[in-house]
């Protein structure tokens, strides 16, 4: 898989709302910030948050877009884009969109997201 198949992959995943299939694509030293500023260490704290928000945001899609790499390297990548997503939260619809940062490290001969951080755009 190259690092762009990545991105689609983990796009997948994420829309399945089911951490078994986004689990494979998570580092080991996992690290995510949301948009909200909380931060999340290590694949326990990260399925815990994901699953947090599956549980909150039903039927939600999760768009991500204008992927910019910054480095393509063998063994890392590193890459800006920005994301939207729609759902519904208590019985009515809801959407939002931010920019993130993610590196992503070949890990057990895979790539893998090692960190996310996601972020509100500026009006």
């Amino acid at each position: 898989m190259k690092p762009e198949e990545f991105i689609k992959a983990y796009e997948i995943a994420l829309g399945t709302q089911n951490w078994k299939n986004i689990e494979p694509l998570i580092s080991k030293s996992i690290s995510v910030t949301f948009s909200n500023g909380t931060v999340h260490f290590g694949k326990n704290e990260v399925k815990t948050a994901f699953e947090n928000n599956f549980i909150k945001i039903k039927n939600e899609e999760y768009i991500i877009d204008n992927v910019r790499w910054l480095r393509k390297e063998e063994n890392f990548a590193v890459y800006l884009f920005d994301f939207f997503w729609t759902g519904i939260v208590n019985e009515k619809p809801v959407s939002g969109n931010g920019i993130g940062t993610s590196v992503l490290i070949k890990e057990d001969n895979h790539w893998k997201l090692l960190t996310e951080h996601l972020g509100r755009k500026s009006n």
